[in-house]
């Protein structure tokens, strides 16, 4: 282990890609991690099939992370990256297409070679699920949005229409309208699958209900100001007037490594950790929107920092027991 009172420069550790310590991913989660990790003294690296910054890149504007009033995603993205190089190695269009496990080091395999580490932090993230529709991807952060908590606050006093049925949709149909908007919760089927409460709450606030419908297009020539929505059952056409469309159809965790590794997941596919955002198996850490729980900035921040710190305690155990007493 390569624990050094260094906590600057680039984080690489060699040549030859042997880390103490691998971080799949540079969203928030991943960087932070880096960030932290080298800050303890790991040698490590952060690998990203694309560009760091993941689903924070598509935001147009953010106003709930501390520190920025308001700050656009690709921008906030390009400060914590920036943030990042000071102290690790990010290294871009790297994509981990297989990990396995031999003797005490993880190797990793990627587009364009080989690297191995003792720990693995996965901060792969995860997509949410589109509704395919015409207006859709064209009208993406311009009244379409994936994230109530994230962007509900732009729509305030206007009408808002939430497409899903499950726990996901009616929290942000019951957030919503706790901030005034005027919200009708579209759903393709004839009972929600969400917990009673909630449907219970929904009930109590008497938002508009649309069962058995479906939305068939986006409209707006600049921005949302419609949805053509078509009842499954009748086949009846209908135009309404809205501003923004929440689409809550389900998220998708990229957790495909973690299979492979053999890390507990929940029913959805999200990688189950402890509060130190430890998995199952040793060594193999998760944080951010691919282990669950609020996907918000600020939890993918503090995830990865917790992971990079339960990584270092882990890595470290060898290291103190002698040197101690």
């Amino acid at each position: 282990m390569a624990i050094t009172d260094d906590t600057g420069g680039s984080g690489e550790a060699s040549s030859h890609g042997d880390y103490d310590l691998i971080i799949v991913g540079a969203g928030p989660a991943g960087l932070s991690a880096g960030i932290y990790a080298r800050r303890a003294g790991l040698s490590c690296v952060i690998l990203e099939k694309g560009v760091p910054g993941g689903q924070v890149l598509t935001s147009p504007k953010i106003e709930n992370y501390p520190g920025f009033q308001e700050i656009e995603g690709m921008k906030l993205m390009e400060v914590m990256a920036e943030h990042a190089r000071a102290y690790v190695d990010i290294r871009e269009g790297e994509e981990v297409i297989r990990v396995t496990r031999v003797d005490d080091r993880f190797e990793l395999a990627t587009t364009t070679g080989k690297f191995s580490s003792r720990a693995i932090i996965l901060a792969t993230g995860s997509y949410h699920r589109h509704l395919g529709v015409p207006g859709e991807n064209r009208l993406s952060g311009r009244g379409v949005s994936y994230c109530a908590t994230c962007d509900g606050f732009f729509f305030k006093k206007r009408a808002v229409v939430v497409v899903g049925g499950g726990n996901t949709a009616l929290t942000d149909a019951l957030y919503l309208h706790s901030i005034g908007c005027t919200v009708t919760i579209v759903h393709r089927r004839d009972a929600f699958r969400a917990d009673k409460h909630l449907q219970d709450s929904i009930s109590e606030r008497g938002a508009e209900v649309l069962f058995d419908t479906v939305v068939d297009e986006i409209m707006g020539a600049e921005e949302v100001d419609a949805v053509k929505l078509r009842n499954v059952k009748t086949g009846a056409v209908d135009t309404k007037a809205v501003s923004g469309v929440f689409v809550a159809v389900g998220e998708v965790p990229s957790s495909q490594l973690a299979a492979e590794l053999g890390v507990k997941m929940d029913p959805g596919g999200f990688v189950t950790v402890d509060m130190s955002f430890r998995t199952n198996v040793p060594y193999v850490y998760a944080a951010g929107d691919v282990a669950g729980g609020i996907r918000q900035i600020v939890a993918a921040v503090h995830g990865g920092a917790a992971a990079a710190l339960s990584a270092f305690e882990d890595l470290a155990k060898p290291y103190f027991s002698r040197y101690s007493g």
